[in-house]
Protein backbone atom coordinates (compact mmCIF):
# COMPACT_ATOMS: atom_id res chain seq x y z
CA UNK A 1 0.00 0.00 0.00
CA UNK A 2 1.38 3.39 -1.04
CA UNK A 3 1.37 6.13 1.56
CA UNK A 4 0.65 9.80 0.92
CA UNK A 5 4.27 10.77 0.26
CA UNK A 6 4.77 7.95 -2.24
CA UNK A 7 1.58 8.89 -4.09
CA UNK A 8 2.60 12.55 -4.37
CA UNK A 9 6.07 11.48 -5.51
CA UNK A 10 4.53 9.30 -8.22
CA UNK A 11 2.44 12.22 -9.44
CA UNK A 12 5.53 14.43 -9.53
CA UNK A 13 7.65 11.77 -11.27
CA UNK A 14 5.14 11.04 -14.02
CA UNK A 15 4.24 14.71 -14.40
CA UNK A 16 0.96 14.02 -16.21
CA UNK A 17 -2.43 13.30 -14.63
CA UNK A 18 -5.00 11.87 -17.04
CA UNK A 19 -8.48 13.27 -16.44
CA UNK A 20 -10.69 10.29 -17.28
CA UNK A 21 -14.22 11.12 -18.35
CA UNK A 22 -16.60 8.87 -20.23
CA UNK A 23 -20.23 8.09 -20.79
CA UNK A 24 -20.05 4.79 -18.92
CA UNK A 25 -17.79 2.32 -17.10
CA UNK A 26 -16.65 0.53 -20.26
CA UNK A 27 -15.49 3.69 -22.02
CA UNK A 28 -13.78 5.06 -18.91
CA UNK A 29 -11.78 1.86 -18.41
CA UNK A 30 -10.75 1.77 -22.07
CA UNK A 31 -9.53 5.37 -21.76
CA UNK A 32 -7.63 4.53 -18.57
CA UNK A 33 -6.03 1.46 -20.16
CA UNK A 34 -4.96 3.48 -23.19
CA UNK A 35 -3.39 6.16 -20.98
CA UNK A 36 -1.44 3.63 -18.92
CA UNK A 37 -0.24 1.92 -22.12
CA UNK A 38 1.24 5.28 -23.15
CA UNK A 39 3.00 5.83 -19.85
CA UNK A 40 0.47 8.11 -18.14
CA UNK A 41 -0.13 5.99 -15.04
CA UNK A 42 -1.78 8.67 -12.87
CA UNK A 43 -5.53 8.39 -13.42
CA UNK A 44 -8.14 10.87 -12.20
CA UNK A 45 -11.54 9.19 -12.58
CA UNK A 46 -14.15 11.94 -12.50
CA UNK A 47 -17.41 11.70 -10.60
CA UNK A 48 -19.24 12.95 -13.69
CA UNK A 49 -19.17 9.30 -14.80
CA UNK A 50 -22.02 7.15 -13.47
CA UNK A 51 -20.78 4.75 -10.74
CA UNK A 52 -17.32 6.35 -10.77
CA UNK A 53 -16.47 4.70 -7.45
CA UNK A 54 -16.80 1.24 -9.04
CA UNK A 55 -14.47 2.26 -11.85
CA UNK A 56 -11.89 3.38 -9.28
CA UNK A 57 -12.25 0.06 -7.47
CA UNK A 58 -11.86 -1.92 -10.69
CA UNK A 59 -8.79 0.01 -11.84
CA UNK A 60 -7.14 -0.37 -8.43
CA UNK A 61 -7.65 -4.14 -8.59
CA UNK A 62 -6.45 -4.29 -12.18
CA UNK A 63 -3.29 -2.22 -11.82
CA UNK A 64 -2.19 -2.51 -8.20
CA UNK A 65 0.88 -0.30 -7.76
CA UNK A 66 1.46 0.00 -11.52
CA UNK A 67 -0.91 2.96 -11.60
CA UNK A 68 -2.14 5.57 -9.14
CA UNK A 69 -5.92 5.95 -9.26
CA UNK A 70 -7.71 8.96 -7.81
CA UNK A 71 -11.10 10.62 -7.93
CA UNK A 72 -11.89 13.85 -9.77
CA UNK A 73 -14.76 16.35 -9.80
CA UNK A 74 -15.11 15.80 -6.05
CA UNK A 75 -17.12 18.74 -4.76
CA UNK A 76 -17.67 17.72 -1.15
CA UNK A 77 -16.46 15.52 1.68
CA UNK A 78 -19.30 13.00 1.25
CA UNK A 79 -18.13 12.20 -2.29
CA UNK A 80 -14.50 12.16 -1.16
CA UNK A 81 -15.27 9.57 1.53
CA UNK A 82 -17.11 7.34 -0.95
CA UNK A 83 -14.16 7.57 -3.31
CA UNK A 84 -11.63 6.77 -0.58
CA UNK A 85 -13.66 3.78 0.62
CA UNK A 86 -13.53 2.43 -2.95
CA UNK A 87 -9.76 2.83 -3.14
CA UNK A 88 -9.14 6.36 -4.43
CA UNK A 89 -5.51 7.26 -3.75
CA UNK A 90 -5.96 11.01 -4.23
CA UNK A 91 -8.86 13.46 -4.41
CA UNK A 92 -9.24 16.28 -6.95
CA UNK A 93 -11.87 18.99 -7.03
CA UNK A 94 -12.59 21.89 -9.39
CA UNK A 95 -13.12 23.87 -6.18
CA UNK A 96 -11.59 24.18 -2.73
CA UNK A 97 -13.76 22.69 0.01
CA UNK A 98 -12.65 22.96 3.63
CA UNK A 99 -14.49 19.82 4.82
CA UNK A 100 -12.93 17.80 2.00
CA UNK A 101 -9.49 19.08 3.00
CA UNK A 102 -10.12 18.04 6.61
CA UNK A 103 -11.34 14.60 5.58
CA UNK A 104 -8.39 13.97 3.27
CA UNK A 105 -5.95 15.07 5.98
CA UNK A 106 -7.73 12.81 8.49
CA UNK A 107 -7.15 9.76 6.27
CA UNK A 108 -3.76 10.89 4.86
CA UNK A 109 -5.04 11.06 1.28
CA UNK A 110 -3.58 13.75 -1.02
CA UNK A 111 -6.01 16.55 -1.87
CA UNK A 112 -5.71 18.66 -5.02
CA UNK A 113 -8.09 21.60 -4.74
CA UNK A 114 -9.19 23.80 -7.62
CA UNK A 115 -8.28 27.46 -7.16
CA UNK A 116 -8.31 30.56 -9.38
CA UNK A 117 -7.08 33.37 -7.15
CA UNK A 118 -4.24 34.07 -4.72
CA UNK A 119 -6.82 34.33 -1.94
CA UNK A 120 -8.22 30.86 -2.72
CA UNK A 121 -4.73 29.41 -2.99
CA UNK A 122 -3.71 30.73 0.43
CA UNK A 123 -6.92 29.45 2.07
CA UNK A 124 -6.41 26.03 0.49
CA UNK A 125 -2.79 25.88 1.64
CA UNK A 126 -3.74 26.90 5.18
CA UNK A 127 -6.16 23.96 5.23
CA UNK A 128 -3.40 21.52 4.28
CA UNK A 129 -4.12 21.12 0.57
CA UNK A 130 -1.23 19.20 -0.99
CA UNK A 131 -1.43 20.42 -4.58
CA UNK A 132 -3.15 23.51 -5.93
CA UNK A 133 -5.04 22.63 -9.09
CA UNK A 134 -5.02 25.86 -11.11
CA UNK A 135 -8.41 25.67 -12.78
CA UNK A 136 -9.39 26.45 -15.40
CA UNK A 137 -5.87 26.90 -16.72
CA UNK A 138 -7.30 28.14 -20.02
CA UNK A 139 -8.48 31.30 -18.26
CA UNK A 140 -4.89 32.30 -17.50
CA UNK A 141 -2.25 30.54 -19.59
CA UNK A 142 1.18 29.37 -18.42
CA UNK A 143 2.52 32.86 -17.73
CA UNK A 144 0.41 33.18 -14.56
CA UNK A 145 2.51 30.52 -12.80
CA UNK A 146 5.43 32.94 -12.47
CA UNK A 147 3.06 35.63 -11.20
CA UNK A 148 1.72 33.28 -8.51
CA UNK A 149 5.15 31.99 -7.54
CA UNK A 150 6.55 35.51 -7.10
CA UNK A 151 4.70 36.03 -3.77
CA UNK A 152 4.23 32.28 -3.11
CA UNK A 153 7.44 30.57 -4.31
CA UNK A 154 6.71 27.44 -2.25
CA UNK A 155 3.26 26.68 -3.71
CA UNK A 156 2.82 23.36 -5.53
CA UNK A 157 0.73 23.86 -8.68
CA UNK A 158 -0.86 21.57 -11.25
CA UNK A 159 -2.86 23.27 -14.03
CA UNK A 160 -5.88 21.57 -15.58
CA UNK A 161 -7.78 22.98 -18.55
CA UNK A 162 -5.89 24.80 -21.27
CA UNK A 163 -3.02 22.29 -21.27
CA UNK A 164 -1.91 21.05 -24.69
CA UNK A 165 1.13 19.46 -26.31
CA UNK A 166 2.05 22.92 -27.57
CA UNK A 167 2.30 24.54 -24.13
CA UNK A 168 3.49 21.72 -21.82
CA UNK A 169 7.03 23.14 -21.87
CA UNK A 170 5.73 26.51 -20.62
CA UNK A 171 3.63 25.07 -17.76
CA UNK A 172 6.44 22.80 -16.57
CA UNK A 173 9.15 25.35 -17.29
CA UNK A 174 7.34 27.97 -15.22
CA UNK A 175 7.36 25.67 -12.19
CA UNK A 176 4.35 23.31 -12.24
CA UNK A 177 4.82 19.96 -10.49
CA UNK A 178 2.60 18.23 -13.07
CA UNK A 179 -0.12 18.90 -15.62
CA UNK A 180 -3.70 17.65 -15.64
CA UNK A 181 -4.93 16.74 -19.12
CA UNK A 182 -8.42 15.78 -20.23
CA UNK A 183 -9.71 16.27 -23.77
CA UNK A 184 -6.30 17.04 -25.27
CA UNK A 185 -5.24 13.54 -24.22
CA UNK A 186 -8.43 11.50 -24.44
CA UNK A 187 -10.12 12.95 -27.55
CA UNK A 188 -9.61 9.67 -29.42
CA UNK A 189 -12.33 8.06 -27.32
CA UNK A 190 -14.98 10.08 -29.18
CA UNK A 191 -14.27 8.08 -32.32
CA UNK A 192 -13.29 4.85 -30.58
CA UNK A 193 -9.63 5.39 -31.48
CA UNK A 194 -8.01 4.35 -28.21
CA UNK A 195 -4.63 3.79 -29.90
CA UNK A 196 -4.58 7.52 -30.54
CA UNK A 197 -4.90 8.10 -26.78
CA UNK A 198 -1.90 5.85 -26.16
CA UNK A 199 0.19 7.69 -28.74
CA UNK A 200 -0.85 11.08 -27.34
CA UNK A 201 0.00 9.90 -23.81
CA UNK A 202 3.52 9.02 -24.97
CA UNK A 203 3.89 12.49 -26.48
CA UNK A 204 2.79 14.21 -23.26
CA UNK A 205 5.29 12.16 -21.23
CA UNK A 206 8.07 13.08 -23.65
CA UNK A 207 7.13 16.76 -23.57
CA UNK A 208 7.30 16.80 -19.76
CA UNK A 209 10.70 15.07 -19.79
CA UNK A 210 12.03 17.53 -22.36
CA UNK A 211 10.75 20.53 -20.39
CA UNK A 212 12.37 19.28 -17.20
CA UNK A 213 15.68 18.63 -18.94
CA UNK A 214 16.01 22.28 -19.95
Amino acid sequence: MMNKIKILNRVAETGVVAVVRGKDTEEAIKIADACVAGGVNILEVTFTIPKAERIIEKLREQYGDRAVVGAGTVLDSETARIAILHGAQFIVGPNFDLETAKLCNRYAVPYMAGCMTINEIIKAMEAGTDVIKLFPGSAFGPSIIKDIKAPLPYVTIMPTGGVSLDNVHEWIGNGCIAIGVGGALTAGSKTGDFNRITETAKKFIEKVKDARAK
